[in-house]
């Protein structure tokens, strides 16, 4: 089915879900930058196999929608609030960043487990500057099996949720650029 839009709210009363090859973007190992886009990676499963990785997110645009689109909103709108991006780390990260544009800054927070003792948790939530996640495969999380959702939320904001695997001295994945 092509490109769907609806307008006003949607209801299933069993619920919504994606399968198929088009819901998992698989990053190819030697891919080494990578710029998402709604279109391309909003609402998928984002899979990296490159441990030396910079994605970049799209910048947020809260713009409304024009006075002359109509009743209702306008389905060509490059309005991108809401949308969201669920990246899987299946391959160790070395050097695996996560940007934004600069301007659009994270909250939120992320847990790192200690795999290499207790499995002891720790939580971090970024500075009002930060607006960067940096994954080393050890320290600040990335290793395999680490898991991270973010969401535009709003004008300059998008949400950060995810548990990552680390070990060693865990410090906070979150930086400024």
């Amino acid at each position: 089915m092509a490109l769907t839009t609806f307008q006003g709210p949607v209801r299933s009363l069993n619920g919504f879900y994606a399968q198929g090859p088009g819901s998992v973007v698989n990053v190819a190992n030697g891919t080494n930058t990578l710029s998402l886009t709604v279109a391309a990676h909003a609402g998928k499963v984002i899979r990296t196999n490159d441990a030396t990785l910079i994605l970049t997110l799209p910048a947020i645009i809260a713009t409304a929608d024009p006075v002359t689109s109509g009743p209702g909103s306008d389905p060509n709108t490059l309005n991108n609030v809401g949308t969201t991006y669920t990246i899987v780390i299946d391959t160790a990260a070395t050097a695996v960043a996560i940007k934004t544009n600069g301007t659009d800054k994270f909250i939120g927070s992320l847990l790192v487990v200690d795999t290499d003792s207790s499995g002891a948790l720790t939580g971090f939530a970024p500075a009002a500057a930060n607006d960067v996640i940096n994954l080393d495969g050890t320290t600040t999380g990335g290793a395999a099996g680490s898991v991270i959702t973010i969401t535009a939320l709003s004008s300059l904001e998008y949400l950060v949720q995810g548990v990552l695997l680390g070990s060693g001295t865990i410090a906070t994945p979150f930086a400024d650029a």
